[in-house]
């Protein structure tokens, strides 16, 4: 994948804390967020190569549960950031919560949209927890109102073209539609342009996950509402700082909650939602 800029922010996180902390740290994604075999060979290799512990964001809930019970097997502590993984071995989850980041979303967005409303979906990948999490947390809330109907939710794969195809289809298929949310980065950019180009931001509510820089322009034209944005920095560099400290023996927390903001236009320039828009900024 393009290592869009949620990665690179939790990258950046993560080497600012190896540096600290004189770490030595080696970051590896398969090119594709769906290719499930891809990352389950990238954790047989890391297992191989017997580091003192591994910082996974699983592709797939389930399916990358077995390699991750054989790293506890062979003696290395695995930390879970970001999306979780079916193992009872992990030592730690490090990340937002994703069902409450998927409620935000669409408090935010049936406030905008009224009580009677249709809405789609743009998710990326099925399987991935913190995709399902983020769907269910939304849903859930939806299903509060009887006058919301959820009337297409697709994947996009974290591919922002595939995105933006399956979009432009869906204001095709449902002229009437009143919102959509988007779920993470990829999917957001990939929306964001379908929603700018065919003219639908003039009546349609846009809520967004992440904020790649194309979001925050989008949002000061008010063409995207309001966007869910996690701690990417902070994901990466606690993750770094707890795998370090179950490599030594040490005992770490089971969950560390990095927390989500709901950013507008109103509260964009506060500065500490200036400091999670542009972590790198002094």
């Amino acid at each position: 994948m393009d290592h869009g800029d949620y990665w690179n922010t939790v990258r950046m996180g993560a080497e600012v804390a190896a540096k600290e902390y004189n770490v030595n740290f080696k970051f590896s994604a398969p090119e594709n967020e769906n290719d499930i075999a891809g990352q389950i060979s990238q954790m047989e290799q890391a297992i191989k190569e017997k580091p003192d512990a591994i910082i996974l964001s699983a592709t797939d809930y389930m399916a990358l549960a077995q390699v991750t019970d054989r790293a506890s097997y062979a003696g290395i502590p695995v930390i879970s950031m970001d999306s979780e993984v079916a193992s009872t071995k992990v030592k730690s989850y490090i990340g937002a919560n994703n069902y409450e980041a998927g409620q935000k979303a669409a408090e935010r967005l049936i406030k905008l949209t009224g009580p009677s409303a249709q809405i789609g979906i743009v998710n990326f990948v099925q399987g991935a927890r913190n995709a399902d999490q983020r769907e269910e947390g939304f849903t859930d809330y939806a299903a509060r109102f009887p006058g919301v109907k959820i009337v297409d939710t697709v994947y996009c794969g974290s591919d922002e073209a595939l995105a933006y195809r399956l979009t432009l289809e869906m204001l095709k298929r449902f002229p009437s539609l009143d919102g959509i949310v988007a779920m993470n980065a990829e999917a957001s950019i990939g929306v964001g342009r379908a929603v700018n180009e065919s003219g639908a931001a003039a009546h349609l509510q846009l809520i967004t996950f992440d904020n790649p820089p194309e979001m925050l322009e989008l949002l000061q034209e008010k063409k995207v509402q309001a966007m869910v944005v996690q701690n990417a920095f902070s994901n990466g560099y606690l993750a770094v700082v707890t795998a370090l400290k179950a490599a030594r023996g040490e005992s770490v927390e089971e969950r560390y909650d990095t927390g989500i903001k709901v950013i507008d236009l109103e509260n964009m320039l506060w500065p500490e939602n200036q400091k999670l828009l542009f972590p790198f900024v002094k």
